[in-house]
């Protein structure tokens, strides 16, 4: 474990996204320097002084590689959106995004071989697969889908960084819920229309995190050198969509009386998505719970209180 107070040099890839705006503050108020690497510089308001913006495609080879090797850490966010049809474009681009990024970055680091560094690559529960009511750790193995197969190239591409002595953490995040952007936001605007309903059965398991856990996660990991590999980063308590959809009704005073969203419905608006939010996956957070991590929104009805009220 590192002294607390340790201050870092680390670089993100992906670090003007939803999460990654909210993890580099959450760095640069701890008192690490933070090099956030961005396609297209631009005149960010309120930035902290520890936060410097440095512009490249991290999906392309580039100068900004040069950069990497002076960092203690890097953390890869870097990915296109899955919340989307997944038409062969969209899923080219959601694979070609992650591994090439990440592919990347592991060859940046290989200019610093046999120094201490380490690397916390974004991954996802989507590595699992369907498995019903199965509770998943870490040590569960991948499915076979399409979002499987992604994910289990995607922390390969990552994994490589260890054969130059790199301290790799594969961080496989479930869903996400802020204010600002990402699952939620795609949630609200059917529950405000009194709109709100299960999706299919409503029986499938959520796996979620509040944003305020998971970038609390990072500077953890930085303490605690003994964690490497997969990692859940979920929130202790999974709930089915129908309890979800019950919860997020209640928050925001609406009435869900409204029937389930037929799973056929789903599957021909979000083509092979839409079977991924017909099955998700009861995930824990083992590691995590192990090293004793504080979450401070452990249950759904807690969270969704904190972000919406």
């Amino acid at each position: 474990m590192k002294p607390k107070g340790c201050v870092m040099r680390i670089f993100i890839t992906g670090g003007t996204g939803f999460v990654g705006k909210a993890l580099s503050r959450r760095l640069a108020e701890g008192g690490h320097d933070v090099t956030v690497l961005t396609r297209t510089l631009r005149r960010e308001q309120d930035l902290p002084d520890r936060i410097t913006l440095r512009e490249g495609d991290p999906t392309e080879p580039g100068s900004w590689q040069d950069l990497v090797p002076d960092h203690n850490a890097a953390i890869n966010l870097a990915g296109a959106s899955i919340f989307t049809r997944w038409t062969d474009k969209n899923k080219a681009r959601i694979r070609n995004s992650r591994i090439r990024t990440t592919q990347n970055l592991v060859d940046a680091l290989r200019k610093k071989a046999g120094k201490k560094n380490l690397l916390l690559s974004t991954s996802a529960v989507g590595y699992y697969g369907p498995h019903g009511d199965e509770t998943l750790d870490e040590k569960t193995g991948p499915g076979d889908d399409f979002l499987a197969s992604v994910t289990r190239d995607w922390e390969t591409s990552a994994l490589a960084a260890s054969d130059y002595g790199v301290r790799v953490v594969l961080c496989r995040f479930g869903i996400v819920l802020g204010q600002r952007g990402g699952a939620l936001q795609k949630m609200l605007p059917p529950f405000r229309r009194y709109l709100g309903s299960p999706l299919g059965s409503g029986k499938q398991w959520f796996s979620w995190i509040h944003i305020k856990d998971l970038i609390e996660i990072y500077p953890f990991l930085l303490e605690h050198e003994g964690i490497s590999g997969p990692l859940n980063m979920t929130a202790p308590h999974p709930v089915r969509n129908k309890v979800l959809t019950r919860a997020l009704g209640q928050v925001l005073k609406k009435p869900t009386f409204m029937p389930a969203v037929p799973g056929f419905l789903l599957k021909m608006a979000m083509g092979e998505f839409g079977s991924v939010l017909l099955e998700g996956q009861k995930v824990a957070p083992k590691k995590l719970l192990d090293a004793d991590f504080p979450f401070r929104f452990p249950r759904i009805q807690d969270a969704l209180e904190d972000l919406l009220t």
